[in-house]
């Protein structure tokens, strides 16, 4: 185990290298706090980063910035300032699943940074919060690089590797990145509890963060036995399991276990994660799989989208021609889910937005229902995939409606003061007639 310092791991960094960096909870905070300070030293280095959590020097200012070719596969707040700010950051787009072939595919990263526990007895070492993609990168890079930080849970699962597969180690004890719960409003509550109505005893559960699936949350303590096979591992999730509403009993695969790729929450949830048995960090290639959820019988999914058309097509990462945030796994589990036996997806989003209507502080009241997408919205989730869509005033299943019915039906839990406007334009388009 070869342990150097934090200037001698930015030393290994040359001219032209592709640098592949852990997401989330698990991002190298010291590496990537530091690496401005080698901007004058290298040329056309490209740093890949996935759910940045916080910012760091380089993406903050024009004179590092600039310096670094800054490549993400979700734009979070940090990576939509430095987007605004330098001028080579871009999205990569690509299913959660599939995210460390999009990442791979210009070539096997010359450094892959990451962070993890200290080894253990036998020379183990947990990646801890994630393995979205990380167990592959690390695989294919030509030097591997932790940080040793010994606030990382020991989690079990697919993070688990030897400590020999590491090229060099950094001590590191700085705090790990949580996510706290958003609060609930009105309209959550609303949308989960039309959703949660849904959700039957010993259901399986794939639920994201937010304000809207953690509505969905609270509103399940009823329920019994409920599985959990999740991209991401929530507070919420954790206390539902807590209060034993959480038992995976009925689980026909994996039976009693929490299976997820991603942690991401407070440090009560970190710790309820260490050593847990039944919380498994196992590859996304695997949990997203649609095979794998095709076998979970009765598999739900839950996510969130911000706009919606009459037809059913959901832009859930951009705002017309702008990206702000990422495909994620949405596609993943809402397709997948609905290949399972007793498969359900719920696709959730407010009615309307209030936007701005110009330099001022004015804004007006939209839609989120639209006749159609605004032009250069990304198609996150095809119509042909809509399931469930729910708003604060109602739940619709479009699964096997024509045009004009699934316009009805969309319209019906729209915002009521935009009903009439929508289906004027619904039947000037040809959707109804």
């Amino acid at each position: 185990m070869k342990i150097i310092g934090i200037e001698q791991a930015l030393g290994l960094v040359k001219d032209n290298y592709k640098i592949s960096c852990a997401d989330a909870a698990t991002e190298p905070q010291l590496f990537l706090s530091n690496l401005h300070t080698i901007a004058h030293k290298v040329n056309n280095v490209s740093v890949w980063t996935c759910l940045s959590k916080r910012s760091y020097p380089f993406l903050e200012n024009k004179e590092y910035g600039n310096r670094f070719k800054v490549r993400s596969t979700y734009f979070s707040k940090p990576l939509r300032d430095a987007y605004e700010l330098l001028d080579d950051v871009t999205y990569v787009p690509t299913h959660l699943r599939r995210l460390y072939i999009a990442i791979l595919a210009g070539g096997a990263p010359d450094i892959f940074v990451g962070t993890c526990t200290p080894p253990d007895k036998n020379g183990k070492i947990s990646l801890g919060l994630s393995c979205i993609y990380e167990r592959e990168v690390i695989a294919a890079a030509k030097t591997v690089i932790m940080e040793i930080n010994p606030n990382m849970p020991f989690t079990l699962g697919d993070v688990v590797m030897d400590a020999s597969e590491v090229d060099y180690f950094i001590d590191s004890d700085l705090p790990l990145l949580e996510d706290v719960m958003p609060p609930v409003s009105e309209k959550d509550a609303a949308i989960g509890r039309y959703i949660s109505d849904l959700i039957g005893d010993g259901d399986c559960l794939q639920i994201g963060i937010g304000s809207i699936p953690n509505a969905v949350v609270q509103n399940l303590d009823g329920k019994n036995d409920l599985g959990i096979h999740t991209e991401l591992l929530s507070d919420g999730i954790v206390e539902l399991a807590k209060k034993g509403v959480v038992t995976g009993k009925r689980k026909n695969i994996e039976t009693g276990q929490m299976i997820t790729s991603i942690i991401l929450g407070t440090k009560d949830l970190y710790r309820y994660c260490e050593g847990n048995p039944d919380v498994l960090v196992m590859k996304c290639a695997y949990t997203n799989a649609y095979a794998t959820m095709a076998a979970i019988d009765n598999q739900v999914s839950i996510n969130t989208t911000l706009e919606v058309d009459l037809t059913g097509q959901c832009c859930s990462e951009s705002i017309g021609t702008k990206q702000f945030s990422g495909t994620g796994g949405q596609a993943d589990t809402a397709i997948g889910a609905q290949m399972a036996k007793g498969g359900k997806s719920f696709i959730a989003l407010y009615s309307t937005a209030n936007v701005r209507t110009g330099q001022g502080g004015e804004r007006t009241e939209i839609s989120k229902i639209v006749p159609v997408l605004k032009p250069g919205a990304t198609v996150s989730l095809s119509r042909n995939d809509l399931h469930y869509l729910a708003t604060e005033y109602g739940i619709v299943n479009v699964r096997g409606l024509g045009i004009s019915e699934r316009a009805k039906a969309i319209i019906s839990v729209s915002h009521p003061k935009f009903r009439d406007e929508l289906m004027f334009e619904a039947k000037k388009l040809g959707f109804i007639k």
